[in-house]
């Protein structure tokens, strides 16, 4: 019975860390400070906003559709080979995002964060028809780690919620050990790096 208890426990932990940590909250949150460089901060939150909702929000929206009609397992995207067109998707959503904020004078910040964003989510669908690398770990982690960046080591607790999500999603079978690895690697190094690169060239 205590076995029991205790797996039971263990699976709800994994669970709630894996909705709580799934890739559209984290990238949401991070686009919401991503205008905290430049003057203004957070008076142009509004622009991080705006581009939570092309990179986030309109996305999962389409792809919920895409799960009520059955044409896509669940929200997290659990089939491999249903994971390319979801994330074409999503690149769709995200380009139309950076017209507009192009239009409306969004923060260099801002589109820093998005291309960086657009980065991942391009790798993410080359690899997919292949291999299942971890999008929750690549979210976490490269959201993490721009947060200390941006923040400044005070923020770095925030980088033990790496391993944290990543357990969630082995613990869950969603992923081996090899996927969340690459996945934590792949957020943290390249898709941070790309951010910091970009918002040193557009930002200053």
């Amino acid at each position: 019975m205590a076995i029991g208890g205790a797996v039971r426990t263990k699976n709800l932990t994994a669970r709630w860390l894996t909705e709580a940590f799934q890739p559209p909250v984290v990238v949401s949150i991070q686009l919401l400070i991503s205008s905290l460089p430049e003057p203004g901060f957070p008076g142009t939150v509004g622009y991080g906003a705006l581009a939570a909702l092309f990179v986030c929000v309109l996305p999962l929206f389409l792809l919920l559709i895409l799960v009520r009609q059955g044409k896509v397992t669940d929200h997290h995207v659990s089939d491999r080979k249903q994971r390319a067109p979801v994330l074409l998707m999503a690149l769709g959503c995200i380009a139309l995002g950076l017209l507009v904020l192009s239009a409306v004078g969004a923060p260099q910040s801002v589109i820093a964060m998005v291309l960086a964003v657009v980065g991942g989510v391009a790798v993410l669908a080359a690899v997919s028809p292949f291999w299942k690398m971890s999008g929750h770990a690549a979210a976490i982690s490269c959201s993490a780690v721009v947060a200390v960046l941006m923040l400044g080591a005070a923020w770095a607790p925030l980088l033990l919620l790496i391993p944290a999500v990543g357990w969630s999603r082995v613990v869950l079978r969603a992923h081996s050990v090899a996927q969340v690895v690459a996945g934590s690697l792949f957020g943290g190094l390249v898709m941070a790096g790309i951010w910091l690169l970009l918002k040193g060239w557009l930002v200053g």
